[in-house]
């Protein structure tokens, strides 16, 4: 019989992993991107799990998003409802909760990312990121730091590797921060 551990279970009992919770409730602003979403959900910053690919395999793609939540310390700077597309690369995002929780996240606002257009990865109501309650720990599947330079981020209408979506994580953070 063999024992398989979720992605990210290990680190969640790192020394540094336990710093990051110990800071995260504090109220210091806390990102998760892809295995960092997998670490801060082991280590129960946020609920729920990840899981392999629905079809079991690698994705590498520009992933079109729902900005669902523009109330965080990530997020303050995008429009509710605003479309983004941001490079997406996972073989382990796909989000699973059990239905009390999705009802939670659902009724708590604390859904941040929807997938649109495809559900890459078969995660439960299309979620791509999630928030806690405070708002200052945020874990997502996409990568928006692969979208924060022209001629490096996804494609768009207007040039190729044009895309700039993932900026405004960034500027959220250091407006938060500024203002604290």
């Amino acid at each position: 019989m063999a024992i398989t551990l979720r992605c990210g279970a290990i680190a969640a009992k790192a020394p540094a992993t336990q710093e990051v919770i110990r800071l995260a409730a504090q109220g210091l602003p806390v990102l998760g991107i892809c295995n960092g979403f997998q670490v801060l959900v082991e280590s129960h910053l946020l609920p729920g799990g990840l899981i392999r690919n629905e079809h079991q395999h690698f994705i590498c793609r520009d992933q079109k998003l729902r900005v669902e939540n523009n109330e965080t310390a990530w997020t303050s700077l995008f429009e509710k409802d605003e479309e983004i597309t941001i490079p997406l690369k996972n073989g382990e995002g796909g989000y699973i909760a059990n239905p009390d929780t999705l009802k939670m996240l659902e009724e708590e606002n604390r859904v941040v990312f929807r997938y649109l257009d495809v559900n890459p990865n078969g995660s439960m109501n299309d979620i791509a990121g999630l928030t806690n309650e405070r708002g200052n720990v945020v874990g997502l599947m996409p990568h928006p730091e692969h979208a924060v330079e022209p001629g490096f981020g996804p494609d768009t209408p207007i040039a190729t590797r044009s895309g700039i979506d993932g900026l405004k994580f960034f500027q959220s953070v250091l407006k938060v921060l500024v203002n604290s």
